[in-house]
């Protein structure tokens, strides 16, 4: 499931309490970053079908209820389970899973024995035909990943990846607007920014630092295919 809050301080205009910007460190930008990887159907399971703004939920759910008379089952886990690319692997999720790599997964083999030299043959689809003999690899077997065995190791190695692996530099302090542009921050920026949203009384801002968890991941990945003000919304407007 999901892992620690991710913290980041807003900058809040409070004569019409919206957010001018948020201070944030990388595993903020990374979360954010991590988004644009997601398969779209990773991104229908997270918000459910009925979450979804659009269609797409009704394409995906008729795929979940075509059987395997019309769509081989190996194709229909493809489209309704994708993987995300590996580099996501390295970051600290905010978002709950929705799959698992651990989990075992089925494979076939052909179950003629009149020739040894076809067990050497591996298949996804049971409807495959062995290269060897022609027969159909229907015989199933399952690969199971050896169990990590050094926790110690597992441990630090999550420690190393969560400083050098993501996205984004660790070494720098960002700025994001409230519409996620991302940005370095720097003193002068915040000072355009300023001038930008006129902000004339420095009396009207104040600082509110926030917890990103489980549940502000879900609505903010929601509310950014809508909302132009994604950081208000998320964490405003409850208030």
């Amino acid at each position: 499931m999901a892992t620690d809050k991710v913290s980041l301080k807003l900058l809040v205009n409070k004569s019409n309490r919206t957010v001018l910007f948020a201070e944030a460190g990388k595993d903020f930008v990374d979360f954010l970053f991590h988004i644009l990887a997601l398969p779209v159907g990773t991104v229908i399971q997270l918000l459910t079908k009925s979450g979804m703004v659009g269609s797409l939920g009704n394409l995906y759910g008729s795929v979940e209820k075509l059987n395997d008379v019309y769509i081989e089952s190996s194709k229909k886990e493809i489209l309704l389970k994708p993987k995300a690319p590996s580099c996501v692997s390295e970051i600290p999720l905010i978002l709950p899973e929705t799959s698992s790599d651990s989990t075992p997964k089925t494979y076939y083999r052909c179950s003629n024995s009149s020739y040894s030299t076809c067990s050497n043959y591996v298949a996804e689809d049971r409807s495959t035909k062995c290269p060897r003999c022609n027969n159909s690899m229907n015989e199933t077997f399952t690969l199971v990943k050896p169990l990590d065995g050094n926790p110690t190791a597992a441990a630090a190695s999550a420690a190393e990846s969560n400083s050098k692996g993501g996205f984004v530099h660790g070494v720098v302090t960002y700025m994001v607007m409230d519409d996620l542009e991302v940005k370095p921050m720097s003193t002068i920026s915040s000072f355009t920014l300023l001038t930008q949203f006129n902000v004339k009384e420095i009396g009207h801002l104040e600082e509110k630092v926030v917890s990103l968890g489980m549940d502000e991941g879900i609505k903010l990945l929601r509310t950014s295919f809508h909302s132009k003000k994604v950081l208000t919304d998320v964490f405003l407007d409850d208030e």
